[in-house]
């Protein structure tokens, strides 16, 4: 049984682990300013911004584990709810079964689904890191 669930537990903790590095980046709109400096001097003008307003003592606020955690709880319970039901049919052991598969669907597919939704962050790291590109010459449309 325990190698049955293994791949259960190990899909979402990879997922998790390769969505926590990912954090949302400014979007800036095109300009003369970023049509002169160009994509590559706006990449390393974005890090400078935001490691200014680490320094300043902000944090980004963005935590991709903690929503891919919630995300696969809240599948876990809506799919074993959903299994469960599905399985009346067969009696007891179909209700079982329906649960464990049900659940393990849904913890994946909300691991998954939190892990890569999408995220914003704190509203008062944003502004620093906004305020800075401004202040650059920049146009910044929103965060993705």
């Amino acid at each position: 049984m325990l190698n049955r669930l293994r791949p259960c537990l190990i899909v979402p903790l990879v997922l998790m682990s390769l969505g926590a590095c990912a954090a949302p980046d400014p979007l800036l709109r095109s300009n003369k300013h970023l049509q002169l400096t160009g994509r590559e001097a706006a990449k390393q003008d974005i890090t400078a911004c935001e490691e200014q307003a680490e320094r300043a003592g902000l944090q980004s606020g963005v935590n991709r584990t903690g929503s891919a955690a919630k995300g696969g709880v809240l599948g876990t319970i809506i799919g074993a709810g959903s299994g469960a039901s599905a399985g009346l049919i067969g009696g007891l052991p179909g209700v079982a079964i329906g649960a464990v598969v049900g659940g393990g669907l849904g913890l994946i597919m909300g691991t998954a689904g939190g892990a890569y939704g999408p995220t914003d962050p704190n509203p008062a790291y944003a502004d620093e890191v906004v305020r800075c590109l401004i202040a650059q010459g920049y146009e910044v449309s929103g965060w993705q």
